[in-house]
């Protein structure tokens, strides 16, 4: 899977460890990768995904649940990239419930140090990872399996005015995607490239 070993050279050493979780740094400020273990029987699996207290501690920062989604997608559907220019921002919990995704951070922010990086995980019901995306970052994913059920916990609602997106096969970002059959929504395949956002004025700070 190479896509996935060039992401990995982005990744941190284990900077935390909670009681039964760790907690990786990622090569892009402010996020973090987590990993708890999944309990396997006859019966099928359990895992704890979110425990606002370690969550807390480690970011250094309230993590306040505005909303929560899910989505369900078939193998191939491709969803970002997406982040939001709302006052607060829109910090992320990702996780992936059933099936697998391939998931993308992307930083969009020009005066960062790390201004067109992307990190890729595979989240998946049986891996026992879970992603935060902070505010203004760039999010996606592309599902690897049918009906992969994804679970997000946001820090704040919704909000369709201040929500943007960057055309997810974008050159200029070079997001190495797996190999499958991409399927994108209408409004998606007709993001704008990074170009047009940077000069428009609409990437976050």
């Amino acid at each position: 899977m190479p896509w996935l070993m060039e992401s990995k050279k982005y990744f941190l050493k284990y900077v935390w460890k909670g009681e039964l979780v760790d907690f990786v740094e990622l090569g892009i400020g402010g996020s973090w990768l987590f990993e708890s273990p999944v309990i396997s029987d006859g019966r099928g699996h359990f895992r704890e995904w979110f425990r606002a207290t370690e969550v807390e501690q480690v970011l250094g920062r309230s993590f306040r649940v505005a909303q929560a989604n899910i989505s369900i997608s078939h193998r191939g559907v491709l969803r970002g990239i997406h982040y939001s220019l709302a006052e607060k921002g829109q910090g992320k919990w990702v996780t992936c419930a059933s099936g697998a995704i391939w998931d993308v951070i992307v930083d969009l922010r020009p005066e960062s140090p790390t201004f067109k990086r992307w990190i890729g995980v595979e989240l998946s019901a049986v891996n026992g990872k879970a992603i935060f995306v902070p505010e203004n970052l760039g999010h996606a994913f592309v599902s690897l399996e049918d009906n992969s059920v994804v679970t997000y916990l946001l820090t704040s609602p919704y909000s369709p005015k201040d929500e943007h997106g960057i055309h997810p096969l974008d050159s200029e970002l070079a997001i190495g995607w797996p190999s499958l059959e991409m399927q994108l929504s209408d409004k998606d395949s007709s993001a704008p490239t990074l170009k047009e956002m940077i000069t428009n004025k609409l990437l976050p700070k």
